[in-house]
């Protein structure tokens, strides 16, 4: 197959090895700071890349700002729906969380858009590169050892369910604190302490590691004001987050987000992901 790989970070051009590695053919465009392998044809435009092109490939997310192509490694700013505009109608069109306004660009082309980010397969693998990729923040930002501290996790989705384990695993006493009595339970099964997220203020006493996944405002003043100056604030929430940062910063504590964190700390199992979840859609 003839691939054109539009803008992304470094996960596209870990994808673009794979894919050639594959045997496919592969055109790139807006990755212009990107270290792509020798057999990628990098094109001056979208129409040079999409021509002839069996499949287009878009990051994760699509769009960086309102109307704008997400493309951190490109030298200037480009507009989606020139990327759009180039493709034939009926062409697939693969990307991650795509935002309803580039659907609708998308779809008024005729474009059959398949959004590789609501794939198990994918969410799976991403949960996974983004609890490790927490564990390294933890342990990066952070001037103690893990071991022997007091950690909340809050939620029980995916990360949450990929992360607590490998908190434990490095020695911290972890509590999970969850909203819906089942998830509570099976965290309890999992051998976790839990906490009601309605009664957060108890289980955040001592803790010196919060790392919450919730996208929902839980993380308080009221609830900061219970940590100590030396623990850390994870969010790894989508925007705007669960956490009251004006007062965290207030209160001197460090409370981070920590967006994109499979494409930073592990691109190339995060494209491995993205490679298998466009085999599946396209059943190559």
């Amino acid at each position: 197959m003839v691939f054109a790989l539009c803008g992304g970070d470094a996960r596209q051009a870990e994808l673009a090895r794979l894919l050639l590695e594959d045997g496919h053919e592969l055109r790139s465009w807006a990755l212009e700071r990107a270290e792509l392998p020798g057999g990628a044809k990098v094109c001056a435009s979208a129409a040079e890349a999409l021509e002839g092109a069996d499949c287009l490939l878009l990051p994760m997310p699509v769009s960086a700002k309102s109307g704008l192509l997400n493309a951190p490694l490109s030298e200037g700013t480009h507009c989606l729906g020139e990327v759009f505009a180039a493709a034939e109608p009926g062409m697939p069109v693969c990307g991650g969380a795509i935002a309803p306004e580039a659907r609708a660009v998308a779809e008024g082309r005729g474009l059959r858009l398949h959004d590789y980010g609501k794939r198990e397969e994918l969410l799976a693998a991403n949960a996974v590169a983004t609890a490790e990729g927490a564990v390294g923040v933890l342990l990066s930002e952070t001037a103690w050892a893990l071991c022997g501290r007091k950690a909340l996790v809050t939620g029980w989705g995916r990360v949450a369910r990929a992360l607590a384990p490998r908190l434990r695993g490095l020695g911290m006493e972890v509590t999970v604190a969850a909203r819906k009595p089942g998830d509570r339970a099976w965290a309890a099964a999992w051998g976790f302490h839990t906490a009601d997220t309605e009664r957060l203020a108890e289980a955040l006493r001592g803790c010196s590691a919060v790392v919450n996944t919730v996208p929902a405002l839980l993380l308080t003043a009221a609830r900061l004001a219970e940590l100590e100056p030396e623990a850390l604030v994870l969010d790894l929430a989508s925007a705007p987050g669960g956490t009251d940062f004006e007062a965290a910063r207030a209160f001197g504590l460090r409370a981070l987000t920590a967006p994109g964190l499979p494409g930073k700390w592990a691109p190339l199992t995060a494209a491995q992901a993205i490679r298998d979840a466009v085999y599946n859609i396209l059943e190559v």
